[in-house]
C-alpha cells in the first residue's frame, strides 16, 4: 500500500498567481512558509523557515484567487509530486510541489505577529465575510442524526 498525502499549515508568501491553461483549466501557484523551532546543544533557540510551493486546479484555483492573499493563514490538504523539465539548454530542472485537494482559511482574527519572517513585512487583507444570503442552509431533522 502506498500513501502520498501532505498537510501543510502555515502563511501564504505571495499572493496567488493564476492562469488559465490552453485547455480552459484553472491553475494558481502560490507558496507557504512554515517554521520550526527547536534548541540546539547549547540551549538556544533556533528557528528554521521552509517554503512550499503549492498548486491548485480549476474551482479550487478560482476560489484561492478570490479569498487568498500574501500572510493568509491556510491549511492545504494534498499530495507531493515532483515534476521535471529541460531549458532550452539542455539542463534537467526538478520543482517539488504540494498538488492541492482542499484548502481551508485561517481564523479571520488571527493577527500576523507571529507571522515568519518572510511574511512580516507585506500588506495583506483578510477576505470579507460572505453576505447572508450567500451561506448555504440546511434543513436537518434532528431524528435523522444517528448519534
Amino acid at each position: 500500500m502506498n500513501l502520498n498525502k501532505a498537510f501543510i499549515l502555515g502563511y501564504v508568501t505571495r499572493d496567488p498567481e493564476t492562469r488559465t491553461t490552453p485547455s480552459g483549466a484553472m491553475v494558481a501557484n502560490f507558496a507557504i512558509a512554515t517554521n520550526r523551532y527547536w534548541r540546539d546543544a547549547a540551549g538556544e533557540k533556533q528557528e528554521k523557515a521552509d517554503f512550499h510551493n503549492i498548486v491548485a486546479w480549476r474551482g479550487l484555483a478560482e476560489l484561492t484567487q478570490k479569498y487568498i492573499n500574501k500572510g493568509s493563514l491556510i491549511l492545504v490538504e494534498g499530495r507531493v509530486e515532483t515534476r521535471s523539465w529541460d531549458d532550452q539548454s539542455g539542463a534537467k530542472h526538478y520543482r517539488t510541489e504540494v498538488i492541492a485537494d482542499a484548502i481551508q482559511l485561517g481564523p479571520r482574527n488571527v493577527t500576523r505577529t507571529n507571522a515568519p519572517a518572510a511574511v512580516k513585512d507585506g500588506d495583506s487583507q483578510a477576505p470579507p465575510p460572505p453576505k447572508e444570503d450567500e451561506i448555504p442552509t440546511i434543513d436537518v431533522n434532528i431524528d435523522d442524526v444517528p448519534f
